[in-house]
């Protein structure tokens, strides 16, 4: 019996093709399948096709890739584009913090041109979002055109959780004052740990 392979987040595994498809702790790129986990790797072969998974027993070691839904934190809000902190991938806490970027144009998929970022985000929102691309070295590119995706969970500056009233607006339940957000309608499992 063959050694196990290990893999490191990052690492080439293959090849993309009709023969190969990447499974659960892969991510594919440029027509190839990478690993998003440090374990170990699994092949399953069915019907001429080999799924490549990589498996770990220990604590998951996950990283953003092209089309995740991530949670991320806003950390600075500026006339083009938002800063923020990736929380997590999927339902999967992030060990280490990943910078992100939501540019003005991936605000919304309609009336782009309208958008004012500080009318969609705050520092300290929590926000569901999708990743675009992997950016550069800095931060990866996150956008919250959808439905889903936007801001899930807001402060208002009395200190209190606000409630969506709307699709561009939150309103706080103590003062009844309302903010505008590009608000997300959310799946409540990406945002559960947020409150534990």
């Amino acid at each position: 019996m063959a050694a196990p392979i290990v893999c490191i987040p990052g690492q080439r595994l293959s090849r993309a093709d009709d023969c190969h498809v990447g499974g659960s702790g892969t991510y594919t790129r440029g027509g190839f399948i990478y690993s998003s986990l440090a374990g170990w790797l699994q092949e399953d072969l069915q019907e001429n096709k080999t799924t490549l998974s990589v498996e770990t027993h220990d604590v998951q070691t996950v990283i953003p890739s092209i089309d995740a839904i991530v949670t991320a934190r806003v950390t600075n809000v500026k006339p083009n584009f938002c800063k923020c902190a990736i929380l997590s991938v999927g339902t999967t806490p992030l060990r280490e913090v990943f910078r992100g970027m939501i540019r003005k144009d991936d605000v919304r998929a309609t009336e782009k041109g309208k958008v004012e970022m500080y009318k969609c985000f705050r520092p300290g929102d929590i926000i569901i979002a999708k990743v675009l691309s992997l950016g550069d070295a800095q931060s990866y590119v996150l956008t919250t055109a959808e439905n889903e995706l936007g801001v899930a969970l807001a402060t208002s500056e009395a200190g209190v959780s606000m409630v969506p009233v709307s699709w561009c607006k939150m309103q706080c339940p103590k003062t009844l004052n309302e903010e505008y957000r590009k608000v997300a309608k959310a799946q409540p499992e990406f945002i559960k740990y947020v409150n534990s």
